[in-house]
């Protein structure tokens, strides 16, 4: 019998998982939980379940090319990848927070945002921004970034960035200041669908089990 594989993102949402996770027939071993541990996989309960623990932006990825045939993810990464391999079955009430645009105090003193219209925005999500952006008939230039997005305005790179936001702290020490919400979003399972043809009823019964513990 193949096992299934179930991609766990790396950090805070790791120990979210934990709450849903742990309740299950194929709870992971605890050692998935802990943040000094540098292995990557982890076996469960359930001969048959295996975990990975990956980068957070990677979680699709490894969905998508059926490297796993489960995972968790943000909307956000969903959203910024878009793969047609991937659909999201369930909503899992875990990391709520949103993507937004924010741009430079003394940036918003000076100019009113419903006037851009040709702007730099510095970002790890250039799909996101730029549909967004487009939406609203604004050209845009993008700067590519995987973190501390917010040196970049403070840096003369550009004056505006698009990130995760949470209690929107980081924005208030580094001088800037939420513009707008994108989309709100939270983790969700996924799940490949080839896999979900082809294992269907495995993957139906783990969904299931899920769903009853989250509600």
């Amino acid at each position: 019998m193949s096992k299934i594989i179930l991609a766990i993102p790396r950090g805070r949402i790791t120990k979210e998982c934990k709450k849903f996770l742990s309740k299950t027939s194929f709870a992971p071993d605890p050692e998935l939980y802990d943040k000094d541990s540098r292995k990557l996989k982890f076996k469960s309960k359930n001969k048959h379940v295996e975990y990975i623990k990956v980068r957070a932006f990677d979680v699709c990825t490894f969905v998508a090319f059926g490297a796993a045939q489960l995972g968790v993810a943000g909307e956000d990464v969903i959203e910024e990848f878009d793969y047609s391999e991937v659909y999201a079955p369930l909503d899992l009430n875990i990391g709520h927070c949103k993507v937004s645009v924010a741009a430079e105090k003394k940036l918003l003193r000076k100019e009113n945002p419903d006037t851009w219209s040709n702007i730099r925005v510095a970002t790890k999500y250039p799909n996101i921004t730029k549909k967004y952006f487009s939406s609203k008939g604004i050209q845009t230039e993008i700067i590519k970034l995987s973190g501390s997005m917010e040196l970049a305005p403070t840096l003369n790179m550009c004056k505006r960035i698009v990130d995760l936001v949470s209690t929107g702290q980081t924005l208030k020490v580094n001088g800037l200041k939420e513009v707008e919400t994108i989309m709100k979003i939270q983790s969700k399972l996924i799940v490949n669908r080839s896999s979900y043809k082809t294992d269907s009823s495995k993957i139906r019964r783990m969904i299931s089990e899920l769903e009853n513990i989250i509600k």
